[in-house]
C-alpha cells in the first residue's frame, strides 16, 4: 500500500531522514521505533504533505504523492493524527469532528460520526463541549475519531499513548487494533512504547538519526537484544 524509497528530508540546513525505505502492507499495522529525534515524526509528516523529500520517492497504491499537497492526501485516503493531537480546542468535540469530514461530498457523515461515538463512547457524552475541556485520553480518541471520518484506507498516528495512563492506554490500542480488523485500514504508528506497539504490529522498523538501522518482524523485534536494551530497558 504504502512504499517509502530512499527518501531523505531536511528542515532547511538540518537532514531529519537519509536515506529511508519503507513499507507498509494492506490492512497490516507496522510499527516504527526510535529514539526522540530519530526521525518518526519527520516520516509521518514526509508521508501526509507536511515535508517534502529532497531526494526518493513516496508511493501509495503504486502512485507518487511525494509532490502532492496534505489535502490531495488525504482525499487519496492517507488521515495523520499528530503528536499532540492538534484539534481545534474552542470548538466542540462534534465540530471537531465534521472537520475531519471537510474533503466529503456525500451523505453520510452523520453516521459516520456515529460510527466514532460506537468506538469512542465517552466522546458521544462530551459531543456538545469544546476540546479544551477533555483530558488527554478524550482528546486523543477525538484526535483518532476525526481522522477517521475521512475514511482513510492509512491511518498514521504519532505518539497515541503520550501522557497517557497506562490502563487508558491499553484500552486505546485495543480501538486501535478493532479499527484496523473491522475497518480494514492499514495503520502506521510512531511509539515510545516499544512493547505495547510491537505487541498488535506485525513488522517493525527501527530509526536512528534518520536512518532505519533495523526492519524485521514485529516478534523478531520484541526478541532482538539491542531492540531489548536501548528501547525496552532489560
Amino acid at each position: 500500500m504504502l512504499k517509502l524509497s530512499d527518501v531523505t528530508a531536511a528542515y532547511g540546513p538540518i537532514v531529519a531522514l537519509r536515506g529511508v525505505s519503507l513499507e507498509v502492507p494492506d490492512r497490516s499495522i507496522v510499527a516504527l521505533l526510535g529514539a526522540n529525534g530519530a526521525g518518526k515524526s519527520s516520516t509521518l509528516r514526509l508521508i501526509s504533505g507536511l515535508l517534502r523529500p529532497s531526494s526518493g520517492a513516496v508511493e501509495y497504491e503504486g502512485r507518487r504523492i511525494d509532490r502532492r499537497s496534505p489535502q490531495q492526501i488525504v482525499a487519496l485516503g492517507i488521515s495523520h493524527v499528530p503528536e499532540g493531537r492538534e484539534l481545534f480546542m474552542e470548538m466542540t468535540v462534534e465540530e471537531n469532528l465534521r472537520l475531519g469530514a471537510y474533503i466529503r461530498r456525500d451523505g453520510a457523515v452523520k453516521d459516520d460520526i456515529a460510527r466514532v461515538y460506537g468506538y469512542f463512547p465517552r466522546l458521544r457524552e462530551r459531543r456538545k463541549q469544546p476540546a479544551n475541556s477533555l483530558s488527554g485520553g478524550e482528546q486523543q480518541m477525538l484526535g483518532i475519531g476525526r481522522a477517521l471520518m475521512s475514511h482513510p484506507r492509512l491511518l498514521l498516528l504519532d505518539e497515541p499513548s503520550l501522557g497517557l495512563a497506562p490502563t487508558l492506554v491499553r484500552d486505546i490500542y485495543k480501538i486501535v487494533q478493532t479499527i484496523n480488523q473491522e475497518e480494514q485500514v492499514a495503520i502506521l504508528v510512531v511509539e515510545q512504547n516499544v512493547r505495547l506497539a510491537l505487541s498488535i504490529a506485525s513488522y517493525g522498523y527501527v530509526l536512528e538519526t534518520g536512518k532505519v538501522v533495523i526492519a524485521t518482524s514485529a516478534e523478531d523485534l520484541l526478541q532482538d537484544e539491542m531492540v531489548r536494551r536501548s528501547y525496552l530497558g532489560y
